[in-house]
């Protein structure tokens, strides 16, 4: 008996010690780094494609090699790459998908190890610079005709991550090099025909967007970019309205998001809690509602609106405000995760573009969808992706705001909607209910959404750049209003209001806010909006008795201006570096000094006269309107005047570190997917 133990003890010993089987394509793989691998083996290339890719070995490989063992394989790297481009146009589907994979590890694995390689080095180890132009012209051929092609959808979604994958592999996507040939070879077709299909944008519009979007911003200052060129002039409707679509489901995705949230944190012991002790607990709430914003995708509606001047009539394009949570399930294809605010739309909105209207449902469009957006992101601008996305916001809107049709849109007394913009939590007022919400022109929400801002972000750390372009786009639309003298029933009261106390935070936290922003530009901007309502307000302002508020504003807040005064007239007798600024706010408020001077006497003398120690708001108004004919105001130049909105070279390195964070991220969430290999292979198994 004790003989059999032995031996199957000894049989247990010999199987552990044996060494674990490699697969058989690393042992392949392995041959391509040290050999030519087709002299052994003819038909190597052949076997090679019909072997699942392992994307972790064959980047690993790639990385670990240095310099001189670079240059030693160079030659098969060459030959890989070669046959990978060739493989795309096998009709075997199993080839086509480990030659995409492959394409994917080879340049994600060389641009690792070499990054401080130039261009020109990276294109000589992946291709050879004999061959780069044919074989990229083969690559960029071979991509398209899939793209194009009546093929699976699966097979089209790794091409778009294939692409992306190639356009994100440097941090910054101008010192890609390779990217030169993706402008001589342009998808640009490809991209559109995805977009203008219902069927193609469910499933590839997201990616399509993005790679878009991405493609726009290569040396896009350096050089002339045909893709730039190409959006431009964009006239199809469909395709318009496909990428309106993307970028509107992608914004109602984070919206959604966010409302979810923020139902969740409300009710229960938290919300008692918060209402019991006050706004202790706002700043944990606003931790908790953090929802990770889409820059990419805002990037792509930036790109749209700015330069295709067709795409402004998609913003305002109405169909019915559907809840996505809500909408009926559809299949939908396996995705690399992506973080919460960057995820893909759901497909069956984006497969029904015409559903059917019902008279009691909210009709909305892109232009409130990404209003709604904005009034989330612009809440909290300490963190710096939500910094870039308020800036990124404000920029559109001010595109927005000078263009003529869409200033029409946005000021057509036929065309109201109910906008519930978000607001941040605040003591002092409380959350107004979506019902409450009047049905106006979507001026109006424009209006309130920069209104919310310059209430809410008076602070230490002072987003002067953003409070220059939130007056910015206030003065275009009220340009607009003037010059068509468009009369608009607005609350603009509470403007006045919120101006005026910009004022007197500015005037309370001068020396702080001194030491790093010119405030007297942001005070200029602000007293000229004055300026613009006592000169032009007449044929603007609903009524006249508007315009008699707007004086009584004036009178009411005179100790703000009248200590603003005071303080630009110190700093503009004394010299230094904010001399000239500060005369140019003290020029500025001559008429706002005017209505002042003029009517506090006569308000002092009718409340003597009448023995009232304070006067009533009508009273007031009343002493306004019986003494207008005696006031004398200046006429001002250029008051009506602003400038256009430009990108180069103002914006251009905010845009140069926007797109490398873009850039960053969806390298990041193609690089998390392998590519849904298991997946895929299964499909093209079953085919084949």
């Amino acid at each position: 008996m004790a003989q059999p133990e032995k031996k199957a003890g000894l049989l247990k010993r010999t199987s552990s010690s044996k060494k674990p089987l490699k697969e058989k394509v690393l042992l392949m793989y392995e041959q391509i780094f040290t050999e030519d691998p087709s002299k052994s083996n003819p038909r190597f290339w052949d076997e090679l494609f019909l072997m699942k890719v392992n994307l972790e070995y064959l980047e690993g490989k790639l990385e670990s090699l240095d310099g001189d063992e670079v240059m030693k394989v160079k030659d098969n790297i060459n030959s890989l790459f070669q046959h990978c481009v060739q493989a795309l146009a096998e009709e075997h589907q199993i080839r086509v998908v480990n030659a995409l994979q492959t394409l994917c590890a080879l340049f994600r694995g060389v641009h690792q190890k070499n990054r401080s390689a130039t261009g020109f080095d990276i294109i000589n180890m992946l291709m050879g610079f004999d061959k780069a132009e044919l074989r990229m012209k083969e690559l960029m051929e071979s991509l398209d005709a899939l793209l194009c092609g009546d093929g699976s959808q699966s097979l089209k979604s790794l091409c778009l991550k294939l692409l992306l994958c190639l356009v994100t592999v440097t941090d910054n996507i101008s010192q890609n090099t390779i990217l030169e040939y993706v402008m001589i070879n342009s998808i640009f077709e490809a991209i559109l025909q995805i977009l203008s299909d219902v069927s193609s944008r469910a499933q590839h519009g997201y990616d399509a967007v993005v790679l878009l979007a991405l493609l726009v911003n290569y040396r896009k200052y350096e050089s002339v970019n045909p893709y730039i060129v190409k959006l431009s002039i964009v006239d199809d409707e469909p395709t318009l309205d496909g990428m309106g679509m993307v970028i509107h489901h992608a914004l109602t995705e984070y919206n959604r998001q966010y409302r979810d949230k923020e139902e969740e944190n409300q009710g229960g012991f938290f919300s008692t809690l918060t209402s019991m002790v006050g706004s202790m607990f706002i700043a944990d709430a606003d931790e908790k509602l953090s929802v990770q914003t889409n820059e990419a995708i805002l990037l792509a509606l930036y790109e749209a609106v700015h330069l295709n001047r067709n795409f402004i009539t998609v913003l305002a394009q109405s169909h019915p405000e559907m809840d996505m949570a809500a909408a009926p399930a559809v299949p939908v294809p396996s995705s690399p995760a992506t973080p919460l605010g960057t995820t893909p739309p759901s497909l069956d909105l984006m497969n029904n573009p015409e559903l059917p209207l019902d008279p009691n449902l909210q009709t909305s469009n892109l232009l409130i969808t990404f209003l709604k957006y904005s009034s989330i992101v612009m809440q909290d601008t300490k963190d710096e992706h939500r910094l870039n996305s308020a800036r990124l916001c404000l920029i559109i809107l001010t595109c927005i705001a000078e263009d003529q049709y869409a200033d029409a849109f946005l000021h057509d007394d036929n065309m109201n909607f109910r906008v519930n913009l978000h607001r941040m939590p605040m003591r002092h007022r409380k959350k107004a209910l979506d019902k409450n919400i009047p049905s106006r022109p979507l001026v109006c929400a424009v209006l309130d959404l920069m209104v919310e801002f310059i209430i809410t972000h008076m602070m230490k750390e002072f987003p002067m750049d953003l409070y220059v372009r939130c007056i910015q786009i206030i003065h275009k639309l009220i340009c607009y209003q003037k010059k068509c003298r468009v009369r608009m029933h607005y609350t603009w009261r509470e403007l006045w209001s919120a101006l005026i106390n910009l004022l007197k935070f500015l005037l309370s936290n001068e020396t702080i806010l001194l030491s790093k922003h010119n405030i007297f530009q942001l005070a200029l901007q602000v007293v000229n909006l004055f300026n613009m309502f006592i000169t032009y307000g007449d044929t603007f302002l609903p009524t006249p008795s508007s315009y008699d508020e707007l004086y009584y504003e004036i009178i009411r807040m005179h100790q703000v201006f009248d200590n603003l005064y005071c303080m630009v007239l110190r700093v503009s007798t004394n010299a230094g570096q904010w001399k000239e600024p500060a005369s140019k706010v003290t020029h500025a408020l001559v008429n706002v000094r005017a209505i002042i001077n003029h009517f506090n006497p006569k308000i002092e003398s009718y409340a003597a006269v009448n023995h009232i120690s304070q006067l009533s708001e009508d009273q007031v108004l009343e002493v306004v309107r019986s003494n207008y004919d005696t006031l004398t105001l200046k006429l001002q130049d250029a008051l009506d005047q602003f400038e256009r909105y430009s990108e180069q070279p103002r914006e251009a390195g905010f845009f140069k570190e926007l797109v490398r964070s873009i850039s960053l991220n969806v390298r990041k969430n193609v690089s998390l997917s392998t590519m849904s290999q298991d997946v895929l292979l299964k499909e093209f198994s079953s085919i084949s």
